[in-house]
């Protein structure tokens, strides 16, 4: 949120908007113009101190000389889990029984082991759910896992896909639009004779006319 933290730069420091622009990454127009409250929109100030991207040791040296440019703090590096449950962030646990739900309902041959494995839940959780005797069963309204942001579209496709072929079932083919394509191509068809036979009067110099053109 780069002019959010320039908002808050020029309201409370006395850096120079050549190092602010240069911090923010952004044009020093658009800081002069953050300055001038001239900007399109007013933005909320973003302290990047307390997003600990800034230090106030940091911020002073580059208070105390105009041709400092500011270093960005490097936050702890993250850790990345090879193994175990997946980690779902704080705000998103709660649809978690939704997604659960959603899986169960549309696709009841993905066994719990795999629930588990794709949302980051417990088989507990999940066999409350199946047996609909979870506490907030009452709330749970089953939705897409992967519109509520729990997997991706092609992790819950790997494990459907892995589910349907260890119960050995087949894949469903679509038919949907079976009919109407055939209706298409005969139409294609006809009006192709049809143009054929038109070209054909031409060449002979017969008068057409819609029985001409459509006849079999």
């Amino acid at each position: 949120m780069p002019h959010a933290t320039a908002t808050w730069l020029v309201e409370n420091t006395a850096l120079t908007f050549a190092q602010i622009a240069a911090f923010c990454g952004i044009h020093i127009l658009e800081v002069q113009a953050i300055a001038d409250e001239t900007a399109a929109t007013k933005l909320t100030a973003r302290d990047p101190i307390r997003a600990m991207e800034l230090t106030q040791a940091e911020l002073d040296k580059g208070q105390a000389d105009p041709n400092y440019r500011l270093q960005l703090q490097k936050g702890p590096a993250q850790i990345r889990r090879t193994t175990g449950p997946r980690y779902t962030p704080l705000a998103k646990r709660q649809d978690k029984p939704d997604g659960i739900a959603w899986i169960i309902r549309n696709h009841p041959e993905v066994s719990d082991g795999q629930i588990g494995k794709l949302i980051g839940t417990t088989k507990h959780t999940i066999a409350a759910i199946r047996s609909r005797e979870h506490w907030n069963i009452a709330n749970i309204t089953p939705k897409d896992p992967v519109t509520l942001g729990l997997c991706s579209q092609r992790e819950l496709d790997a494990t459907v896909a892995l589910a349907a072929k260890r119960a050995g079932l087949a894949p469903v083919e679509d038919t949907r639009l079976g009919s109407d394509r055939e209706a298409m191509l005969e139409q294609l068809r006809t009006e192709r004779e049809a143009a054929a036979r038109a070209a054909d009067g031409i060449l002979r110099g017969e008068e057409l006319t819609a029985e001409t053109l459509f006849k079999s």
